[in-house]
């Protein structure tokens, strides 16, 4: 899959977000989306998922569907679907609304969402995912080897993320955590950097 040449092109972008067996589930979910203010913002992710590459976009500008809006009710997976993709919303009330509902999943393809939302700004969803994926901190566990192999895979993304936090908290945080050390993003990052050695391939 090759990065879309074409951010107006909503659904393409969209669907490139995910794994191509989902495509189908994909375009359900967008159905039930309100159209785009906005086309989603450059610059996209692009990550490996399990070997098949996918490109997270920055940013959606859809509004939230409805709650029972659509007359055919979304799948468990269409669901999580759904939850990733408003992760990205450019508002950040919204993205903070919807991590809750992606963390406890174990698909790959949930993996580069939530490594995404670790190098947000906003403190309350930092503080969401810790306890979200609580086997991220044990050492063997399904989530250690489910983070630490995406990890593995995609050390640019990761490298990127870890900059984010420090430069957030550097920015907005310091003045409530002198030390890094003691900032909520901190300990995220060594979770992961922890469960990266557990989800090398030659571990596997």
């Amino acid at each position: 899959m090759q990065l879309p040449r074409d951010p107006s092109n909503v659904t393409h972008v969209l669907v490139a977000a995910f794994p191509a067996r989902l495509a189908g589930a994909v375009q359900s979910v967008l159905a039930v989306m309100p159209d785009a203010r906005f086309p989603p913002a450059e610059p996209f992710e692009v990550v490996e998922v399990q070997g098949e590459t996918v490109a997270i976009p920055y940013r959606i500008h859809n509004e939230e569907p409805e709650t029972g809006g659509s007359e055919r009710p979304l799948t468990e997976t269409q669901q999580v679907i759904l939850h990733c993709l408003y992760s990205r919303h450019s508002d950040g009330r919204v993205r903070q609304r919807h991590p809750e509902k992606i963390l406890a999943s174990s698909e790959p393809w949930v993996v580069p969402f939530v490594v995404q939302l670790a190098g947000e700004y906003v403190l309350q969803i930092l503080d969401t995912i810790g306890p979200g994926v609580p086997g991220l901190a044990a050492p063997g566990s399904a989530d250690r080897r489910l983070y630490g192999e995406f990890i593995e895979r995609n050390p640019d993304l990761f490298a990127r993320t870890e900059r984010r936090v420090v430069s957030y908290w550097s920015c907005h945080y310091r003045w409530k955590y002198e030390v890094f050390g003691t900032y909520p993003g901190s300990a995220l990052m060594e979770a992961f950097r922890s469960s990266r050695v557990e989800g090398s391939p030659s571990r596997a």
